[in-house]
């Protein structure tokens, strides 16, 4: 046997002993408790779907799953602190849309989406609602697009610089041609709290944002971005029926793993994760968020992932945001 027969034997031989590690790591994963590192403060919707989310795969496991809260920076030192992870499944990232939305805006963000990443399941997703103070006469998108259009002073708030309210906002503005201005907020709550007394006009809103005040009509809704009606709000049009195609936009929120974590170990936390959401607690949390599960490979969510980032790029782009 020639030295370059010697060479490549035992090349194919070290191939298939760490297919045979990774194989057998895989089908006894985990053998230890896994952080679960969520870049949020504790409490909040947020916080108790992680939470609901670590119960149930602690126990479809058999390790604990343990939540690890690392707020700050937009998610972004969480985020960061995830990428940095030993690639073994042992560390997990929570992300939402936000995950996306702050990366396509803060060029200082600390992480790439798309290399610094695995990603693992979606959990669920929810649609935006369209809403505006009582003092706005428009009743529809179309009347608000006029409106604005007419009067040149109508605002629209978020909860904060490249939130998905922000983005929302821009996105619309540039399909439609409405005249709004952006007015960042520190967080959903004060926001929503201007949205009321009128000194803001507009909110692209999370429905567990805006939901008690949709119920206790101190809002007018004008649309849903979900492409079908929703059974919660049965009487409120998508965007597409109220003359706005393709303004289709959800929140949600997923996990991710470092980049290189074996997809053996990718692929079961996957199943886990799909069937945890698909069942109480889980389910039940996020109806109230007025979500539901969203179950994808890990190549779907990839693809989610990746389209999202291009299109919040673009909108970023063209509507020259910055942050400083």
């Amino acid at each position: 046997m020639n030295i370059q027969s010697k060479k490549l034997k035992n090349l194919l031989i070290a191939i298939l002993v760490l297919a045979g590690i990774t194989s057998v790591s895989a089908a006894s994963f985990p053998q230890k408790p896994i952080a679960l590192i969520v870049p949020f403060a504790p409490g909040g919707g947020t916080d108790s779907i992680a939470r609901d989310l670590s119960k149930t795969l602690s126990e479809k496991l058999g390790q604990p799953v343990v939540v690890d809260n690392r707020g700050g920076g937009g998610g972004s030192i969480g985020a960061s602190m995830g990428s940095k992870a030993t690639p073994d499944g042992y560390t997990l990232l929570f992300v939402t849309s936000t995950f996306v939305t702050h990366a396509a805006t803060d060029e200082s963000a600390g992480y790439n989406i798309e290399k610094d990443f695995s990603p693992v399941a979606m959990i669920g997703r929810g649609p935006l609602l369209v809403v505006t103070n009582k003092s706005v006469p428009a009743k529809t998108l179309s009347e608000l697009i006029q409106f604005s259009n007419q009067t040149r002073d109508v605002n629209y708030c978020s909860a904060g610089l490249g939130s998905i309210n922000h983005l929302s906002g821009e996105l619309f503005k540039q399909k439609t041609g409405a005249n709004l201005t952006h007015i960042p907020y520190k967080g959903s709550g004060p926001a929503t709290i201007d949205l009321l007394a009128g000194r803001v006009q507009v909110f692209f809103a999370t429905i567990p944002t805006i939901l008690p005040y949709v119920e206790t009509d101190r809002v007018n809704v004008l649309a849903i971005t979900s492409e079908k009606r929703s059974p919660l709000f049965p009487n409120v049009p998508t965007a597409a029926e109220a003359g706005v195609p393709g303004f289709n936009l959800s929140t949600w929120w997923g996990i991710v793993a470092p980049a290189g974590t074996p997809q053996a170990i990718v692929k079961r936390l996957n199943e886990a994760i799909n069937d945890a959401a698909s069942k109480d607690p889980l389910k039940s949390r996020l109806a109230k968020e007025g979500a539901q599960a969203y179950k994808v490979s890990p190549t779907e969510f990839q693809k989610i992932l990746n389209n999202e980032l291009k299109l919040w790029q673009s909108v970023v782009k063209s509507a020259n945001i910055k942050i400083e």
